[in-house]
């Protein structure tokens, strides 16, 4: 159906970005909120009482519901719309972006010599249809300390970073062992994306 492997992709992550290129998938980029006036596309609070999965669910879904809207309104081609969404859980509660650098030494101090879940979830929205897939990752860290975590945070861009780290750049030095999904981590699994872009007839090796 999308032969020529073109899509959207509703995302400002240059990880997403080298990742779908790193497979030979064309896309265009579908950037949501243009201007700081705007309110937001969408909420990424976390409703009480909401499970990790729940929340990561919901937040994809209305991301890729958005991303179909801007494509309406903006009279662009009709090709699928791809978005992910990436948290870190460590003991049942969602640790994501840090607002401030103090936020993010907390976080960092907390994963300390402590393994946890990265979750990614990616969808998939042809029109009102959207299909949505979960990659489960544990992460395992070595014990960090203060001074480390100090020049870590002062050479590092980590604002943008769930659980205040990026598992390919300088924080792999404190990665012991990792289960599941690499580019999962880094915020697109690979596999789950090739999945569902076979479904809609975008072959990977065609």
């Amino acid at each position: 159906m999308f032969s020529d492997k073109q899509i959207y992709l509703a995302s400002r992550s240059p990880r997403r970005r080298e990742l779908l290129k790193q497979i030979g998938i064309k896309f265009n980029l579908l950037l949501m909120r243009e201007t700081l006036g705007r309110p937001i596309d969408v909420d990424e609070k976390p409703v009480i009482g909401e499970s990790p999965t729940d929340y990561i669910y919901r937040i994809v879904r209305a991301k890729a519901s958005e991303g179909y809207k801007r494509i309406l309104q903006r009279k662009f081609p009709i090709l699928p719309v791809l978005v992910a969404d990436t948290i870190v859980i460590l003991d049942g509660i969602i640790l994501g972006k840090p607002k401030n650098i103090h936020e993010a030494e907390e976080m960092l101090k907390a994963l300390s010599g402590r393994s946890h879940q990265v979750l990614t979830a990616i969808g998939l929205g042809i029109k009102d249809q959207i299909q949505i897939r979960l990659t489960a990752t544990t992460v395992r860290f070595r014990q960090i300390t203060e001074h480390e975590i100090h020049k870590y945070l002062a050479s590092n861009n980590f604002l943008d970073k769930a659980g205040a780290y990026a598992i390919q750049g300088l924080a792999a030095v404190f990665i012991v062992e990792i289960s599941g999904s690499y580019s999962g981590v880094m915020g697109l699994p690979l596999y789950e994306t090739a999945q569902l872009l076979e479904e809609i007839g975008i072959e990977i090796f065609a």
